[in-house]
């Protein structure tokens, strides 16, 4: 049994949507559950969406106009006869953020957030599987939040895992015997039937959800590039595909921010051994990259970029040491405000980490630390993090850059840097 994930650059326009057909078609004889992100940016545009309703834009119509313009022309690539039920199931999938923006908002942000960027998938599966159908694919549309089950912490809904398992095997063995069936990354459902989302790109941890409540042989992330790259291409001209990693070393890779996996991702997988490949739609003769148990360590350097970092440097008023009833009240601080940390150092008296920086969130953040706390504050920075570094790693890295902080262990090199200073 197999699980396929499809990521939004996949079914980006009517000729993804197909190459993605024929990819199923090869593997239509084997149990197989597919999983299928929104389409192309469409998270981004109904975050646009969700931004412009919230804060009573004058424009909310105009930018869900522009999404379903979108989706409407993909359908009319597809489908020639305009009387399949997909064109009605996709307008009242739509209809769900009708209702929502024709008042004003009410409810909290994070609610709303998940209750209208979650459309994106809910009307890609619905034309994939419309789709797959028309060309006498075994398939069948399932609506995830049945399946899997959150408590009610919107956008990064906790999973409960008893209950998700009870429910997926409860149906889906016996539909794999007969059909193919379709879902949605990235959402789950809660006791009250409430939407929610399981963090940004959480389409990858939905696949894992999946394989691991099934005994899955292997998941699959079918994406844009080879494979995992030992660096983004974006910023290195010269990259390499890694075509073997071990489940400690993709844990590594995406904590630090590598983008290919969700750092969620791979721990259920670990749990009951099963296989990630990542592998790319465009060569799908490419074996990509398998992640399993291995204990043979990554054999070239790994370089992962996070731009626009803010460090956020907080200090006792007193000068006293920062120990834990500090660190205590500091973290639970962050995780209040929702604010991740990239990197932290801590010295006797001053505790520095590197953040994205969501300026709304940090703004709230440093405000209420410095009730208690000497806070400062530096942004543009960047931060860079070498697996498997040496010092020739480090001096690619610094070419005309500056390190601002540093942390090292036997593996791993993180620098948080800015650009050198001209003379």
């Amino acid at each position: 049994m197999q699980v396929f994930k499809f990521g939004g650059a996949s079914v980006k326009n009517a000729e993804s949507i197909k190459n993605l057909a024929r990819i199923i078609e090869m593997y239509k004889d084997d149990a197989l559950l597919v999983i299928v992100s929104a389409m192309d940016k469409t998270t981004n545009r109904l975050e646009n969406l969700l931004n412009a309703y919230f804060n009573q834009h004058d424009n909310v119509h105009e930018i869900f106009d522009e999404i379903k313009n979108f989706h409407y022309k993909i359908l009319e690539d597809l489908f020639h006869d305009k009387s399949n039920p997909i064109f009605n199931d996709v307008a009242n999938t739509f209809v769900e953020i009708d209702w929502i923006i024709e008042e004003e908002p009410q409810d909290e942000y994070d609610y709303l957030y998940d209750q209208i960027v979650s459309i994106g998938e809910m009307v890609s599966t619905r034309i994939v599987n419309a789709y797959l159908q028309q060309q006498n694919l075994p398939t069948k549309w399932l609506d995830v939040r049945n399946y899997i089950h959150t408590d009610n912490t919107y956008r990064e809904g906790n999973i409960d895992w008893l209950k998700t398992e009870e429910s997926i095997q409860k149906d889906i063995p016996q539909l794999l015997e007969n059909y193919i069936p379709i879902t949605q990354g990235f959402l789950g459902g809660t006791s009250e039937n409430f939407t929610t989302t399981l963090g940004r790109e959480g389409s990858d941890y939905s696949a894992a959800v999946f394989a691991a409540c099934l005994n899955a042989e292997s998941v699959t992330i079918w994406k844009d590039v080879p494979g995992v790259l030992n660096a983004d291409p974006k910023w290195f001209n010269s990259t390499e595909l890694i075509s073997e990693l071990s489940y400690v070393d993709a844990i590594e890779l995406s904590y630090y921010g590598a983008s290919v996996i969700h750092p969620k991702t791979i721990k259920p997988l670990e749990n009951k051994g099963i296989i990630l490949n990542v592998r790319s739609f465009i060569d799908i003769n490419n074996a990509g990259t398998i992640i399993r148990k291995t204990k043979d360590h990554l054999s070239i350097p790994s370089f992962i970029f996070k731009i626009d970092q803010v460090l956020i440097s907080i200090l006792p008023k007193d000068f006293s040491f920062i120990l834990e009833d500090n660190l205590s009240q500091i973290f639970s601080l962050f995780y209040k405000y929702k604010v991740k940390i990239n990197m932290m150092h801590n010295s006797a008296i001053n505790f520095s980490v590197s953040v994205d920086n969501d300026s709304e969130k940090i703004s709230k953040l440093i405000e209420e630390l410095r009730k208690d706390f000497k806070v400062s504050y530096k942004e543009n920075l960047e931060l860079a993090t070498i697996r498997y570094y040496n010092q020739d790693t480090i001096d690619r890295v610094l070419v005309n850059k500056e390190i601002i902080l540093e942390v090292k262990n036997s593996y791993t090199c993180q620098m948080l840097i800015g650009n050198k200073a001209l003379n």
